[in-house]
């Protein structure tokens, strides 16, 4: 229609000419344009034809003008005319790269979590978490928290202690209030670490415990994830844990990394003992639990099972998936040399056969159940004797050859 080879038939729908757009419908008119009068063939282009019946009118109006259709299909063609001039860029913009990862992701999401509903993912937008607004502060405390968050960051690479570079890594995330607290509480003996560990631990569970869950966007991932950890899928929910925390900001997901990373070291049995009735392991959990994630319709047991097996694989599910990253690759470089991205997925759903395998996969398919039906039936000590014998005469009737298969002569 656009390159006006066939044109609407115009007709009135409640006293109005309906819109001129294609209709795939048998109740929809079209009729081929006159591309010339002079042809003398206006008289058998201007046939009235529905959309049912348009391939079989464009081909016998292909023998009538050949030539002017062939000039028309050429200009419609999908492939550039010329392509040895077409000037392809030989960079993405950081937009299309963004948005490939992200549709790439959800899609391999998709396929890993069963999920209900998807305007979670599909409405999805970077969104920041509510930080508690604490009251307008001067600018001698903002300069003074600076001043003392360096100073935190160097006592602790002085220290070399992994748990005390963790916790004041997070210490970028508190308020400068928080941070100027700390710097004025701390031990006047630098070497008694225990004091200076407790302080540090105290001011980030406070901290975390008074802001909204780091993971509270895709509430429906999370019970599928879970879901996984019940059936005891962990690969599979470890890569769909890796998928669901690529669909993070940048902001939210480093300082994630960060938490999680300060909660697997204060865990370990070994580090300093956070609780006196409760070992390290369950007391990171119950403190930051509510700070990772906070689903009203997921129970505590799958929530706790979900914030261990994030701890317990803090080192793994920061990584991209293979996958994924080959998924991604093959559609940017397609997009680069000005292919369809869509024709080579990377994933598929189902897998396409040929005709006459299908045909043969459905007959073996068909004869191995119903050998097993078969034999259910007659193995099934449950059954008396005159049903059973019913039921062999049914089947027997109905699949004679199975049936002397199955039992012989």
């Amino acid at each position: 229609m656009d390159y006006k080879v066939f044109e609407a038939v115009p007709t009135k729908v409640f006293g109005k000419d309906k819109k001129p757009a294609f209709e795939d419908s048998s109740c929809s008119l079209y009729r081929f344009t006159t591309a010339s009068s002079q042809d003398g063939q206006s008289g058998k282009e201007n046939s009235v034809y529905s959309a049912s019946r348009y391939s079989d009118a464009l081909l016998k109006s292909s023998e009538i003008k050949s030539d002017s259709l062939e000039d028309l299909l050429e200009n419609l063609s999908l492939k550039p005319t010329n392509s040895s001039h077409v000037n392809i860029s030989a960079t993405l913009s950081p937009q299309v790269i963004n948005e490939v990862w992200q549709e790439e992701t959800i899609g391999r999401l998709l396929q890993l979590v069963d999920l209900p509903f998807l305007d979670s993912l599909l409405k999805q937008q970077e969104v920041e978490p509510k930080v508690p607004q604490s009251k307008k502060q001067p600018d001698m405390i903002n300069t003074s928290s600076c001043l003392d968050r360096r100073i935190l960051k160097a006592y602790s690479d002085s220290q070399e202690d992994e748990w005390l570079s963790a916790a004041t890594d997070c210490l970028d995330y508190l308020p400068g209030q928080m941070v100027v607290d700390i710097s004025r509480n701390f031990p006047e003996q630098p070497d008694r670490t225990d004091l200076v560990k407790e302080l540090l631990f105290d001011a980030i569970a406070k901290y975390y415990s008074n802001r909204e869950p780091l993971l509270n966007h895709l509430s429906d991932v999370h019970n599928g994830i879970a879901e996984l950890l019940v059936n005891g899928k962990n690969e599979i929910a470890l890569e769909a844990t890796q998928l669901f925390l690529k669909l993070l900001n940048s902001q939210n997901r480093e300082e994630f990394r960060r938490l999680l990373y300060f909660m697997a070291i204060a865990a370990h049995p070994s580090e300093f003992k956070l609780q006196k009735e409760s070992d390290n392991r369950m007391a990171v959990k119950r403190i930051f639990s509510k700070a990772i994630v906070n689903n009203k319709h997921l129970s505590k047991g799958k929530t706790d099972l979900l914030v261990l097996f994030l701890m317990d694989h803090q080192k793994d599910v920061f990584k991209i998936p293979g996958t994924l990253h080959k998924i991604v690759s093959i559609k940017l470089l397609a997009l680069q040399k000005g292919r369809d991205p869509s024709i080579d997925p990377g994933y598929i759903y189902c897998q396409r056969i040929d005709r006459n395998d299908y045909s043969r996969i459905t007959q073996r398919t068909t004869k191995e159940e119903m050998l097993s039906l078969l034999k259910s039936i007659d193995e099934d000590s449950k059954l008396s004797a005159k049903d059973k014998k019913k039921l062999l005469g049914q089947f027997s009737k109905c699949h004679p050859d199975i049936f002397n298969e199955y039992f012989g002569d």
